[in-house]
């Protein structure tokens, strides 16, 4: 198996796990209801897609 020749310093190990965080989802408005929900899904308040309703909404 390949072993490396030589330790990696913490520098070096940390600058490539740098990129590893967590990005916020992009939320945009319905046009519906106004809430923000993930893009090109069914809104989760008012169960609307591109304007037309595709599933009940829960009856709160």
């Amino acid at each position: 198996m390949a072993v490396p020749k030589r330790k990696m310093s913490k520098a070096r190990r940390d600058k490539r796990r740098a990129n590893w965080k967590l990005t916020i989802p992009g939320l945009v408005e319905c046009t519906q209801c106004h809430e923000k929900k993930m893009p090109h899904r069914v809104c989760p308040e008012c169960g609307y897609y591109k304007g037309k309703e595709v599933v009940k909404a829960a009856a709160e």
